[in-house]
C-alpha cells in the first residue's frame, strides 16, 4: 500500500514532519523527552534540539520539563504541543483520504512492473 508522508515548510523558520511529530508523540506517551528519543532511537541530545528546534520555529515551548528529583524529572505536552500535534494528524489524515485514489492506482502500476533484474 502506499504511504503518504507530509513535511510542513514553514517560511523562513523551518519544517514539521513525521519524525517531530512522533517525537511529541513519543513524549506525550513517555512523559520523558530522553525516554521518547530511546523509543525512537536517537540520543537525548538530538530529542532535545529538536523540541527546541519547534519551540523555535513557533516562538513558543511544545514541551515543558521538570527537573529530576525524588521520583526523577519528566516532560509533557504543553497545550500547543497537543494542538501542533492534533493540526499535523488532521492534515495528514485529510490529505491522505483525497489522494487515496491516486496513491492506490500508483500502487497497482508499480506492482504491475516487475523489478530490475527479474
Amino acid at each position: 500500500m502506499a504511504v503518504l508522508s507530509i513535511r510542513i515548510d514553514l517560511e523562513p523558520k523551518g519544517r514539521v514532519g513525521p519524525g517531530k511529530i512522533e517525537l511529541l508523540e513519543a513524549i506525550a506517551r513517555t512523559g520523558s523527552i530522553s525516554a521518547a528519543g530511546r523509543a525512537l532511537k536517537m540520543s537525548y541530545r538530538r530529542a532535545w534540539d529538536l523540541v527546541d528546534e519547534l519551540g523555535r520555529i513557533f516562538g513558543q515551548p511544545v514541551v515543558v520539563s521538570q527537573t529530576g528529583g525524588r521520583h526523577g524529572g519528566g516532560a509533557k505536552l504543553t497545550p500547543f504541543g497537543e494542538e501542533l500535534v492534533a493540526r499535523y494528524r488532521l492534515i495528514e489524515e485529510i490529505t491522505a483520504a483525497t489522494a487515496r485514489p491516486h496513491l492506490d492506482a500508483l500502487q497497482a502500476r508499480a506492482a504491475e512492473r516487475p523489478a530490475e533484474g527479474d
